[in-house]
């Protein structure tokens, strides 16, 4: 994938300021727009994300407390390592994004997801045009079992959503994903919003107003992701780990 990124025209929508706006008091920005790639890529490049569920306008956050980690935070347990060892998996980059962000909406079918298939077309455009990525976990009769998908803008990777289908298997595509941002100079994993899971990988709570200042630097950089080696070298390591 290229590091030259395609030059979007610039969107038809002007976002409030996430910085002064919060229509209830819990990130809520606004209702409307549409999920075009430059529109997309401008709320994100804002601090600002969709979120909303089937039949309802698309409605567009910026939570008060962001939840958010260093690539280097994670460190994997023996019991992570011994499961991808003995279960001989494999890690990929890019190599099944829709599948990826299919999976993590079926995940989410019991609790009503926010992935609909408006959003799964949105990302896929954006994963298409290299903005979107994901990265997988396989078993070894090559199975996809885990993953993560989300946007890289700068020097900031936007966590979407991730799945399993085997115990272990979306901590691990976590573990890869870290490695890739740590060792390529992604310096802020951006989580959205605070749960249980994301405590538990090693999230920290900031305040929005930190969390936008981070970004309004870290979003002007950038970091190559164009060498499939650089992933490949690193999903070998993890599975030898």
């Amino acid at each position: 994938m290229s590091l030259s990124l395609p030059v979007l025209n610039a969107s038809e929508f002007v976002f409030p300021d996430p910085a002064t706006t919060d229509l209830t008091g819990d990130g809520l920005i606004g209702f409307g727009a549409d999920l075009a790639p430059a529109t997309l890529i401008q709320a994100y490049q804002s601090g600002i994300f969709p979120w909303f569920n089937e039949d309802e306008p698309i409605a567009w956050w910026s939570p008060p407390i962001r939840a958010v980690f260093k690539p280097d935070i994670f460190k994997a347990s023996r019991t992570l390592k011994r499961s991808a060892r003995r279960g001989n998996w494999r890690f990929g980059f890019n190599q099944n994004f829709e599948s990826v962000i299919r999976q993590c909406a079926d995940t989410r079918f019991y609790t009503g997801t926010w992935i609909t298939e408006q959003m799964i077309e949105a990302y896929a455009e954006l994963h298409r045009l290299g903005f979107a990525h994901s990265f997988e976990v396989y078993d070894s009769e090559d199975v996809l079992i885990g993953g993560i998908y989300g946007l890289k803008i700068g020097k900031v990777f936007c966590g979407e959503s991730m799945f399993h289908h085997v115990t272990d298997a979306s901590k691990a595509s976590f573990w890869f994903m870290s490695e890739c941002c740590q060792h390529t100079g992604i310096e802020l994993i951006d989580a959205q919003l605070e749960n249980p899971h994301l405590m538990s990988l090693g999230a920290t709570l900031i305040p929005k107003a930190d969390f936008l200042q981070q970004l309004s630097v870290l979003r002007t950089q950038s970091v190559d992701w164009s060498s499939p080696r650089t992933f490949d070298q690193i999903a070998r390591l993890l599975s030898a780990n």
